[in-house]
């Protein structure tokens, strides 16, 4: 009899591109995790229709109060951790989740919250990383899936995947590109961490 799969919950405010590579990689029984719960801050986010058509579970939870003003960062993570609590998730993934989470809520979950980013980290932490990297003349960029810890892109890589820059590359081919990485290498990392695999300690990713 195969081992409980893991529950897993992922957060989102787009098109949830890279939720659907881990949703596909859960329907495969080897797979140790099972996405239990999908949030969002975005009512429309296309994500939400992939969960749903998955049968999985989801809430929209908006980070602005119902007079358009930015709730407190740690109000709206604190309806977050409450969502995934209940339902019984152990490890989260934020995918293509376009908020900034409090100290607290990544303290909270360390070492069981798992970020994906277009880049080869450290290299090319925050935003515009495509850009940045054709505006260096970098010849190769990827994907990174790392713990998350307090300070920005900062917490220890997983596992990582290498593309190709070309010349005539833009920031959009370039992303397309990247973005096929991410999609092999998130649940690899999940499965990783859900095996027992990888861990977080001392601020180190620890392959035992």
């Amino acid at each position: 009899m195969s081992a409980e799969k893991i529950p897993v919950g992922v957060l989102i405010s787009g098109r949830g591109s890279n939720l659907q590579a881990l949703i596909d990689a859960s329907f495969a029984e080897s797979f140790p995790a099972r996405i239990a719960l999908v949030i969002s801050n975005v009512e429309g986010a296309y994500g939400l229709v992939r969960a749903r058509t998955a049968g999985i579970p989801t809430r929209v939870i908006p980070h602005k109060d119902a007079d358009g003003k930015a709730k407190p960062r740690e109000a709206f993570d604190a309806e977050l951790d409450a969502a995934l609590r209940e339902a019984g998730v152990k490890i989260v993934c934020l995918a293509g989740f376009m908020r900034i989470l409090s100290d607290g809520f990544a303290r909270a979950w360390e070492g069981r919250l798992l970020n994906i980013h277009p880049s080869l980290l450290p290299a090319y932490k925050g935003t515009q990383v495509h850009e940045r990297v054709i505006a260096a003349g970098e010849k190769q960029s990827g994907a990174s899936v790392h713990f998350v810890v307090p300070e920005l892109d900062a917490g220890p890589v997983i596992t990582s995947a290498t593309v190709p820059v070309l010349a005539a590359d833009t920031p959009d081919t370039l992303a397309a590109r990247v973005l096929e990485a991410e999609h092999r290498l998130y649940p690899t990392a999940l499965r990783l961490v859900c095996e027992g695999r990888v861990r977080l300690a001392n601020g180190a990713a620890i392959f035992p």
